[in-house]
């Protein structure tokens, strides 16, 4: 059975394209992605966790704030998260977002993209996926929970799923 999560937008922060929001047990907060990527990375012993909106998957020596590309948010996240006492070796992610807003043919496959390249960062970081929700033609709201290390994900005319 699942359950909506009702987040107050207003006392809950809000991770826009490109940013990375650093939180500790017991913080949530929460973002909506289309065809970027929600990703958090969580350290369960610590509490400590962190948000990212991810945009883009690669910078290609563009500039902008570390959590617009996924190859400079993930390495900024688990950099962050590591002052933190949140080490690498700890942390676990989940990811959801990648839809497929523009359609499923044709060159623009951003959401594809960005999913493939935080997938393969964070494997060659050795962190592993505990959660999923990718693809699909909609957006989706996602609230990310220290408490629980939970992530819901809600998507219009869909149950809440919990990752």
């Amino acid at each position: 059975m699942s359950t909506t999560t009702v987040v107050d937008a207003r006392k809950t922060p809000t991770a826009g394209m490109s940013v990375v929001l650093f939180l500790e047990k017991p913080e949530q907060a929460f973002c909506v992605v289309g065809s970027c990527i929600a990703l958090t990375l969580y350290h369960p012993r610590t509490g400590h966790g962190a948000l990212a909106h991810i945009v883009l998957p690669r910078s290609s020596d563009r500039t902008g704030p570390p959590g617009k590309y996924a190859d400079t948010a993930i390495p900024y996240m688990v950099e962050a998260l590591g002052k933190k006492g949140a080490n690498c070796a700890g942390l676990v992610a989940k990811l959801s977002g990648g839809a497929s807003m523009f359609g499923t043919s044709g060159p623009i496959k951003i959401g594809e993209q960005n999913a493939e390249a935080v997938t393969q960062l964070l494997k060659d970081l050795k962190i592993p996926i505990r959660g999923t929700h990718l693809a699909g033609p909609k957006g989706r709201r996602v609230t990310f929970n220290t408490q629980t290390g939970d992530v819901t994900v809600e998507v219009v005319g869909q149950p809440a799923e919990t990752l």
